[in-house]
């Protein structure tokens, strides 16, 4: 189970800059995505053999001191609900403000970890500034400098005690598992309902698998698989539905630990921001994508044709534009089995591996007739291909020059393999290397 560690404080306290330090400084590092929410940052980190997410929740404080206040009340609230540990930052040179007051006020209470890291102590005159930060009432703390990385092995060895040991993959865990994610309203609960309400076929409810998420073992086309409902998870009166990050955080465990993303966005609202937030995250976590655009039916067709529709949706998706899009209606349960007929569909192509000689038959003379541009007189020549025995799709290419392959390339090679095989809705990994 990954869990979620969340960096709050107040601005330019130097969240953003710890937060790269713990993304970039490791070789164990799985992944980090910036922006991956306007300026919000997310991304996977390990330490002492303890897999966990990290949350920047810095960067989106606009307006005047008061609205400046409550949005970082919100953000700390909403970190307070959604994460497993807390990493409260604070800037040694500055002291404590009245905003790390109010932080602190709100921290007290939790009965969650929270580590007080005391930033920019970078010399030992420092280190002795550091002693008021006992003031806040939140016990020992740790000293770091963001920008040299000195202090932050110790911080992480407490956060790594902190983490719970990880749990030996159970057999359960074998059934795949498709998460239902989006904003908030875009209509998940009533798409699990339609499914769950008719049908007869369900076995059990697990509830509290990802926390509040709910697994509803699930059995239809002779398919057994976990229908993951993110929709479920507590709603909190405090934490408002505005916040742009609130589904996206609410989504990051349901995705790490899905295979496919169900991603249901409102007919009526459009393919926004925060609904490319969750499907990016879900293409950097190399998990299969079906795309639902719910609450069709109450959108006015003469306006806008479902080519048009699905054209614009894709547009956005660029260059991932090789997606399942379906359009559906929770409320008259119009496409729901379709839905689902294209997730396992999905899942299937995620698995799929190709045999080398008949990716090679076909790929190479592809690449003769094609080859890619000679670079400073030098010519690349690809001479084999292969499938990576790998849990998604990744092909490596052995060629004489791999460092001359750029991006286009890459993604001619993708689309010519994405013509050839099915892998809708799979996002593929292409690597060229010296034979």
């Amino acid at each position: 189970m990954n869990n979620i560690v969340a960096i709050v404080g107040r601005p330019n306290v130097g969240k953003s800059t710890f937060f790269n330090r713990l993304i970039q400084r490791r070789e164990a590092i799985v992944d980090s995505v910036s922006g991956v929410t306007r300026d919000r940052n997310y991304g996977k980190s390990e330490w002492n053999g303890k897999e966990f997410s990290v949350i920047d929740t810095g960067g989106y404080i606009k307006g005047s001191d008061d609205i400046f206040e409550g949005e970082i009340r919100r953000q700390v609230e909403l970190a307070i609900d959604e994460a497993d540990v807390i990493i409260f930052v604070v800037d040694v040179e500055e002291g404590i403000t009245p905003m790390d007051e109010e932080v602190a006020k709100l921290l007290r209470k939790v009965t969650k970890p929270i580590l007080l890291a005391v930033n920019k102590v970078d010399n030992a005159m420092r280190e002795k500034d550091a002693y008021e930060f006992y003031n806040l009432g939140l016990g020992e703390y740790y000293t770091i400098a963001g920008m040299s990385g000195s202090g932050t092995g110790e911080l992480l060895d407490a956060l790594a005690d902190i983490l719970p040991e990880p749990e030996e993959k159970q057999e359960e865990e074998a059934l795949p598992r498709f998460a239902v994610v989006g904003r908030p309203n875009a209509g998940k609960s009533s798409f699990i309902n339609a499914l769950i309400g008719e049908d007869r076929y369900i076995v059990t409810d697990i509830a509290g698998t990802t926390r509040d998420a709910i697994d509803t073992k699930y059995n239809r086309f002779g398919f057994e698989f976990n229908l993951v409902d993110t929709a479920g998870i507590r709603r909190k009166a405090k934490v408002k539905e505005d916040l742009e990050f609130y589904s996206v955080m609410r989504s990051v465990r349901a995705i790490e630990h899905s295979d496919i993303c169900i991603l249901m966005i409102d007919a009526t609202r459009g393919f926004e921001g925060q609904d490319q937030s969750i499907f990016w995250l879900a293409e950097k976590n190399r998990k299969g994508v079906v795309i639902l655009v719910n609450k069709w039916d109450l959108v006015e067709k003469d306006t806008m044709s479902t080519r048009d529709y699905e054209n614009r949706i894709r547009e956005e998706l660029q260059p991932f534009s090789d997606v399942p899009i379906l359009f559906v209606s929770a409320l008259t349960k119009q496409r729901l089995l379709k839905a689902l007929e294209t997730s396992v569909h999905v899942f299937e192509n995620r698995k799929q591996r190709i045999a080398t000689s008949k990716l090679n038959d076909l790929m190479l003379p592809i690449i003769e007739n094609y080859p890619p541009p000679a670079l400073k007189g030098k010519y690349v020549k690809i001479k084999f291909c292969m499938q990576l025995p790998t849990p998604t799709p990744q092909f490596v290419f052995f060629c004489n020059l791999p460092q001359y392959v750029k991006e286009p390339y890459k993604r001619y090679i993708e689309n010519k393999l994405r013509e050839n095989f099915d892998f809708s809705g799979v996002p593929i990994d292409i690597y060229f290397r010296q034979k």
